[in-house]
């Protein structure tokens, strides 16, 4: 609600195999993604996304905070990596960055 009221076009996906096809219809400029979502994990959705012929801003949403869980994430091909509970300000900085 928060993206909306900035003014952001906002689509919701809640498994990765969704999340994934709706990146590749839509072709958002930035995707907010948890790491741990049901039928495609994060990681997987990043490393898939990755292999888009347009490829948008890929920040990882999640509870997961070890510094090993970063540097997955990284590999995996997220520009970005925020710990819930997650600060709005932040995702809104993010976001006017990009």
């Amino acid at each position: 609600m928060l993206l909306e009221l900035e003014g952001h076009v906002v689509h919701v996906a809640y498994d990765g195999v969704t999340g994934l096809a709706l990146i590749e219809a839509v072709g958002p400029d930035v995707v907010l993604c948890d790491i741990g979502l049901p039928g495609m994990n994060g990681y997987q959705v990043a490393k898939a996304v990755r292999r888009l012929a347009c490829v948008p801003l890929l920040v990882a949403i999640t509870g997961y905070g070890h510094a090993d869980d970063v540097g997955r994430a990284a590999a995996s091909g997220f520009d970005h990596y925020l710990v819930k509970p997650v600060d709005p300000a932040a995702v809104l900085e993010l976001l006017a960055r990009s």
